[in-house]
């Protein structure tokens, strides 16, 4: 059984000999190759070089192909912002406006323009180099992820106010991921992840009424052309676990906001595999490849060798070191340095006394401390900073908004300063307000509001 074939078998929920690996490089293949993430996503040539590099060093069983989730918004008609060491994110939303939920607005959607003809050139390069011992992900934007790409942050009224308009949006949605996800196996792609983010924003019954006949559909396109699915959320989207594993799809990926063993108890019952939860930041960007190991074997210990694939939690950070992916993969493959891990103990906490918080009481303006991964390059994350800015410009009280990336030391240090376990989160004046979960305008706004009287009409 080579390693296509045991992710498969994974994929399916069967035993497998060992615990199949899939490093999800995306803009890290940049990295890999000294150029920026800017250029790299420009050209089907540095994604195969990179591919076949991952491949050398990481010994995957699977690979992704790409993962840039604003593909599909970029033809909608999304502006993107580009960053040098991330994918880019959506600067504006066309559907966004007071006139209502106008698909009209929309240009057709062409899988033939875009970045897609070079990102399809690549899967089939790719596919005719590994594909017989690598099995292929073709990550595409999820529907709900895709809608708010298109509406913007009105789509969390407008599911209450136009819940037809929403409905509609995400059958359009629908169709668009369909529509990419056949390219992409036409191609050589065996697994298609769809990569929905924004699911850990919503609760079940929203997921249920609005998502669920989507991913559906979806996953029954996919299984139509003997390919298998994925869902891929991200943040703590624990709520959500049961109705997502009920969906049709074969697998669930998450990261490390979600507590493991309980979602593989969740799955086992419906037959779905389960796959990631590696540490992005404490244990692949910023840690030793002893916290890597012993990360990868928590994971591996609780998949047990049954339906379960060893992952990042996401996309991978562009500056994680190569060492570190090495030694994670190692975990998977290497029953020697497997057993020998399991007697090394994780690095001691790092001293974070030198990061002082400032002053909140002393302060007449309100300060918004927002926890997150990268607002450039996580959805959720990108979002929850847009909100925020929004509603400290409408409140009309000297506030301000500042972002501290956990990517970064200094963002660790005030996400355990402040008590900060799950990402994104706002803290207003010191204290938790909205933990992995993206208020609506006039919630936050009156929390900014509520705050600034409280310290400055004593």
């Amino acid at each position: 059984m080579n390693g296509k074939e045991l992710l498969i078998s994974a994929l399916k929920s069967n035993p497998t000999p060992r615990t199949p690996w899939v490093p999800f490089v995306g803009v890290h293949g940049a990295f890999m190759l000294g150029k920026n993430a800017t250029e790299y996503l420009k050209s089907a040539d540095l994604i195969v070089e990179a591919m076949v590099k991952a491949k050398e060093l990481y010994k995957p069983d699977g690979l992704p192909i790409v993962f840039d989730l604003q593909l599909e918004a970029e033809i909608l008609g999304c502006d993107l912002h580009w960053s040098e060491d991330g994918p880019p994110s959506v600067s504006s939303h066309p559907l966004e406006g007071d006139d209502g939920i106008d698909l009209s607005k929309l240009p057709k959607f062409d899988i033939n323009s875009g970045r897609f003809p070079l990102v399809m050139d690549a899967t089939k390069r790719i596919s005719e180099i590994m594909g017989a011992e690598v099995a292929l992900y073709g990550l595409i934007c999820g529907p709900f992820t895709l809608a708010l790409h298109l509406l913007g942050n009105d789509i969390f009224l407008e599911m209450f106010d136009d819940e037809d308009g929403v409905k509609d949006l995400m059958g359009y949605c629908t169709d668009v991921c369909k529509q990419v996800s056949e390219a992409y196996i036409k191609n050589g792609c065996d697994v298609i992840a769809v990569v929905d983010p924004m699911l850990s924003q919503i609760s079940p019954d929203h997921v249920q009424e609005f998502v669920t006949p989507a991913l559906n559909d979806i996953f029954d396109y996919i299984h139509s052309m003997k390919k298998l699915g994925s869902v891929f959320v991200c943040g703590d989207v624990t709520r959500n676990n049961e109705v997502l594993c009920a969906t049709h799809c074969d697998n669930i990926s998450v990261d490390e906001n979600v507590d493991l063993e309980s979602l593989i108890a969740i799955a086992k019952e419906h037959g779905t595999s389960v796959g990631g939860n590696m540490k992005l930041t404490l244990a692949l960007l910023l840690g030793s490849e002893t916290d890597c190991k012993i990360d990868a074997l928590r994971c591996i210990d609780a998949g047990n060798n049954t339906g379960f694939i060893l992952a990042p939690g996401c996309d991978l950070p562009f500056e994680t070191p190569i060492a570190n992916l090495v030694a994670s993969g190692a975990m998977a493959t290497d029953e020697y340095a497997r057993e020998a891990a399991r007697s090394l103990q994780a690095s001691e906490t790092e001293d974070f006394s030198d990061i002082l918080l400032p002053d909140y009481s002393g302060e007449k303006q309100v300060i918004l401390d927002l926890i997150t991964l990268d607002s450039l390059s996580c959805a959720p994350c990108q979002y929850m900073v847009d909100a925020a800015q929004r509603a400290v410009k409408a409140a009309g009280v000297d506030a301000v908004v500042r972002e501290y990336k956990v990517k970064a030391r200094d963002g660790i240090g005030m996400m355990t300063k402040l008590g900060v376990t799950n990402i994104p989160t706002i803290c207003i004046d010191g204290q938790q307000a909205f933990v992995s979960n993206i208020p609506d305008l006039p919630s936050l706004i009156a929390k900014i509001q509520e705050a600034y009287n409280a310290k400055n009409n004593d």
